[in-house]
């Protein structure tokens, strides 16, 4: 149906697009070992959103190693923040903003993490898969109507959105930087390349995590 296929596939895809393009301002404003850190929030973003929207139930020891790992950030955010205050002249980079680059990457977490949990719920809503009881699910097969897609068609709609999505801003926002577009794929060399497909293996591994 277009409207599952809209509220299943857009909507996480808009979603990662912009997780995506916090990470690139992100990286712009943090060292990569603050940013590895702080990238940890998605953990913490996840959790959160789980119980929210799947009612998920987690333990005292699960919440507690959560608190902790939020501790971990903040004394490495608040580290980065002394040593930046702590440079001075040519050592201090005028246009590196730690506190915007902390922003960034809470945002981006957090949307990465409200993008995979609501796919998981749409994935399980569409499956039949409805919670019986406080963290479990149980499959209610005499209401479903039709086959759902499976979990490989889904992500190929997703897949899609999110090439839609991400040609479209590219576009927009290098036209909007130089007033000419450059070729699509310009500064694309082996590492980039290998990034790529390192995150679409991730992304494979997901599903079959999934599944």
């Amino acid at each position: 149906k277009p409207i599952d296929a809209l509220k299943g596939s857009l909507v996480p895809a808009a979603l990662f697009l912009a997780s995506n393009s916090l990470y690139y301002i992100a990286l712009s404003n943090l060292s990569a070992p603050v940013f590895q850190v702080t990238y940890q929030c998605k953990l913490v973003a996840t959790a959160v959103t789980s119980a929210i929207l799947l009612n998920r139930r987690y333990s005292l020891q699960q919440w507690i190693c959560i608190t902790v790992l939020s501790l971990g950030v903040a004394i490495a955010v608040i580290g980065e923040e002394n040593a930046q205050k702590g440079k001075t002249g040519i050592a201090k980079d005028a246009n590196v903003n730690n506190r915007v680059g902390v922003t960034a990457v809470a945002l981006a977490c957090l949307f990465s993490a409200l993008a995979g949990v609501y796919f998981e719920k749409v994935l399980k809503e569409n499956a039949g898969i409805l919670r019986s009881g406080p963290g479990q699910y149980e499959p209610q097969h005499q209401q479903q109507q039709q086959q759902p897609p499976s979990l490989w068609i889904r992500n190929m709609m997703l897949a899609f959105f999110s090439l839609v999505l991400g040609f479209v801003h590219g576009v927009v926002s290098e036209r909007a930087a130089t007033g000419s577009p450059k070729p699509y794929f310009y500064g694309f060399n082996g590492m980039v390349w290998v990034q790529v497909s390192l995150l679409a293996f991730g992304g494979l591994l997901v599903a079959g995590v999934i599944t």
